[in-house]
């Protein structure tokens, strides 16, 4: 994957189950240097017993001078090769509501947080990014499923999908830079766990992948580091979905059955 001595920030690891976790891992025995990035003290004493070995800062996405702060502590003379956004955010103070009960201030922090950020880092990373880095983020493999329980976050994962040809605009400007995101399926990670109702979203998605069993979140993370590599130097702007097959699936003979009752 030719990334040994790469150096690679990673914004989001939040425990064992989270994507980025995986992408970390996954770099770290390819020989990358990983500088990682998480929300708080309370979470930086959690993932350093996770990597002992990397240099972590605390940095407050929602603070613009907390992103000026993480560019100062990653150091002036550090050049990434890549960075990894792997933020979601998602406030339900009432519950589930109809999408167009949404509240306000909900849906802008969420976008704060889940979106912006990206825009955020990259213009205060611009001038320590290699020539021919990459900026990988985390999406959903689809923001045109009207799901209930995932409410205004697939409208905000959109927007941070649009933002990828937006960003790589600019940056071709004066480099190389590229911008893709992993659209994953349905996964098995803490914040998901948080979603009403996902449990039955999840065992459905199993039921519909073509080979019958449910993405692992390292299949998710393999691409991202694919993206990461210069092996995939000519991809940029793009969203790459991981789903196994289940979006070709849904008229699948067996769950049609199951669900008239024709079986």
């Amino acid at each position: 994957m030719q990334l040994k001595d790469k150096n690679i920030l990673v914004v989001g690891v939040a425990n064992r189950k989270s994507v980025a976790y995986f992408i970390v891992k996954t770099l770290i025995d390819l020989g990358a240097n990983v500088i990682l990035s998480v929300q708080g003290e309370e979470h930086r004493a959690k993932v350093s017993r996770l990597f002992p070995d990397c240099p972590i800062y605390c940095c407050d996405l929602e603070r613009e001078e907390d992103i000026a702060k993480l560019v100062e502590s990653v150091g002036q003379d550090t050049v990434l090769d890549g960075l990894v956004h792997s933020v979601a955010f998602a406030n339900y103070p009432e519950g589930l509501v109809p999408f167009h009960a949404t509240r306000k201030e909900d849906f802008l922090q969420a976008c704060d947080i889940s979106c912006f950020s990206l825009i955020s880092l990259a213009n205060a990373f611009k001038d320590h990014l290699a020539e021919d880095a990459s900026v990988v983020t985390i999406s959903i493999s689809t923001t045109r499923m009207a799901a209930e329980n995932y409410g205004y976050m697939a409208p905000i994962k959109a927007a941070l999908e649009s933002s990828l040809c937006f960003l790589a605009k600019g940056f071709s400007q004066f480099s190389r830079v590229r911008f893709n995101a992993v659209c994953a399926g349905l996964l098995k990670t803490s914040a998901s766990a948080g979603i009403p109702g996902y449990i039955d979203s999840y065992l459905f998605a199993e039921q519909a992948t073509l080979r019958g069993k449910n993405l692992a979140t390292q299949e998710v993370a393999d691409v991202a580091v694919f993206l990461l590599s210069p092996r995939s130097s000519g991809v940029n702007t793009r969203g790459i979905v991981v789903d196994a097959g289940m979006a070709v699936n849904y008229f699948d003979k067996g769950i049609v059955e199951r669900a008239t009752d024709n079986g």
